[in-house]
């Protein structure tokens, strides 16, 4: 990959992990960003120092997150790639059934949705300088209803944003790639999904630096990536 630099938010587990794996074996730099430095600084080390750097942001504050891009541009001298893929799922009942307190919602939108447009607002002038390539984690989720779910209603939005922001970049030469995908053996799982055919972290990664290997000539818009036998 001639030394790309990726930067991913949500990389100190899941599917940020994974990735910042497969991508550095690919060749990429990587700018491991989470909330907490040292929650990444064990992967950044297993990566090599010259590979990767460990950058704290909370990605819904924006002094934050766009001090974690110009974080790598310093370290690195460019940005080539931003996965937007830091987010947190929260169970949600509109009728008070589960959760009266709907005050917990919150962390949740900001991370998922406010998150994901400051991630992609921070890198994109970046971005636009080496013709790179925006990705973000949206969900199966975001394209059905989901009963009760508050979580789905943010990745819908995360689906909308994404298309938004790839109109916005025609003539630019960035490209725009939504993830999408289904149930994934993550922390964010409640019990009654465990029971169910999981994907594993490794097999969005692979999906994540397929968009990225294409050919500049190309835009993968969208993937979605389901475990066989999964229903919706």
């Amino acid at each position: 990959m001639d030394d790309r630099v990726l930067l991913i938010t949500g990389a100190s587990r899941g599917l940020g992990a994974a990735t910042a794996r497969l991508a550095a074996a690919s060749g990429f730099k990587v700018a491991l960003v989470a909330r907490k430095a040292e929650s990444v600084a064990g992967l950044a080390a297993e990566l090599g120092d010259d590979n990767a750097v460990a950058l704290a942001a909370d990605v819904a504050d924006w002094p934050s997150i766009s001090g974690a891009v110009a974080g790598t541009v310093e370290r690195f001298g460019r940005l080539d790639a931003a996965f937007a893929n830091a987010g947190i799922g929260v169970g949600t009942s509109f009728f008070g059934t589960d959760d009266p307190d709907p005050r917990a919602w919150e962390e949740m939108v900001r991370t998922n949705v406010l998150g994901a447009a400051y991630t992609a607002r921070a890198a994109l002038p970046a971005l636009r300088e080496t013709a790179g390539h925006l990705l973000i984690t949206g969900s199966v989720a975001g394209r059905y209803i989901r009963n009760a779910s508050l979580y789905s209603a943010t990745k819908w939005a995360v689906t909308g944003m994404a298309g938004a922001i790839r109109e916005e970049a025609v003539g630019t030469g960035v490209r725009v790639t939504l993830i999408n995908p289904g149930i994934t053996d993550t922390d964010i799982l409640d019990d009654e999904q465990r029971k169910k055919p999981k994907l594993a972290p490794d097999d969005i990664a692979r999906a994540v630096l397929y968009a990225v290997q294409q050919p500049p000539t190309v835009d993968v818009n969208e993937i979605m990536v389901r475990p066989t036998g999964q229903v919706l």
